[in-house]
């Protein structure tokens, strides 16, 4: 009975492991190539070939030491280069950055008459 339950819980470790890969992969491929430029993170394809890599060991290879390898490629992508990057486009996925200030409505700076 303990065997099973440690199976299932290295299955769905497994498995949060592989939906953070693909959540960072796709997160990379809508991302502008010119912000990578910006943010000096490396450049879009590097990303998108790393990512990509980690889906596939996580998919296909259990070899533990490339899954923890991937995985902390992952978790770089997440806490350095996805914020730098959506610092740089304004937090949008790949749009043009809108200029102005946080009180700001939808046809200009708000001035309280």
């Amino acid at each position: 009975m303990l065997m099973q339950s440690f199976g299932t819980v290295l299955w769905l470790i497994n498995i949060a492991v592989l939906a953070l890969a693909v959540f960072a992969f796709i997160d990379a491929a809508l991302r502008r190539d010119d912000a990578y430029r910006a943010t000096d993170k490396q450049n879009k394809g590097f990303w998108m070939i790393i990512l990509g890599l980690t889906v596939v060991v996580n998919l296909l290879v259990p070899m533990v030491m490339l899954q923890i390898i991937g995985l902390i490629a992952t978790i770089v992508y997440i806490v350095d280069v996805r914020p730098a990057i959506k610092q740089v486009t304004g937090g949008g996925r790949g749009g043009p950055r809108r200029g102005g200030s946080s009180s700001d409505g939808p046809y200009g700076p708000f001035n309280g008459r």
